[in-house]
């Protein structure tokens, strides 16, 4: 069985055909060389570098993202910072607000209990003139129906004239 795989033209070794096709590879490799392996390898160049190009683009764009992240989380920052102090300003004049409206309400009412205090003297006043008044007319009423009464006669009535200029003349 060996012998026959000896004999079989393909497996066999002929140094005419070796020759033949170390020089149909060399040009071969030369022509690949001189035509394709320059351009196969611009083009790997190439490659590589529009790779390199775009991880240095992705690393600025990454580097960037940081920053406007470090910015917008100092901008969130300044926006709470002037949120609280907008908040605490707010607070504080709405207590400002509801102090003077307390000191508005309390000045109002002490002049109403003043007016209420001055209304009431002045009717208390008028009250106690018109109980005068009307005390004086009852006086003199009665005081005359007395002295009707009493003075009825013309010797009464001289009588009280002349105590009453007697009463004059001492005072």
């Amino acid at each position: 069985m060996n012998s026959i795989l000896l004999m079989n033209p393909l497996i066999t070794p002929d140094p005419g055909l070796a020759i033949w096709a170390i020089i149909i590879f060399s040009i071969l490799l030369f022509l690949l060389s001189k035509f394709a392996f320059k351009p196969i390898v611009e083009s790997l160049k190439e490659r590589q570098e529009s790779i390199e190009t775009a991880l240095n683009a992705a690393n600025k764009a990454k580097e960037e993202m940081a920053q406007l992240q470090a910015k917008n989380e100092d901008l969130l920052k300044e926006a709470k910072e002037e949120r609280n102090v907008m908040l605490l300003e707010a607070k504080n004049i709405a207590t400002k607000i509801v102090e003077d409206s307390r000191e508005k309400a309390k000045a109002e009412y002490e002049k109403l209990i003043e007016h209420a205090r001055n209304d009431f003297e002045t009717e208390k006043i008028a009250a106690l003139m018109q109980m005068k008044n009307e005390a004086g007319k009852l006086a003199v009423d009665i005081a005359e129906k007395l002295i009707r009464k009493e003075l009825a006669d013309k010797k009464a009535q001289e009588d009280l004239v002349t105590s009453l200029i007697n009463e004059a003349k001492l005072n």
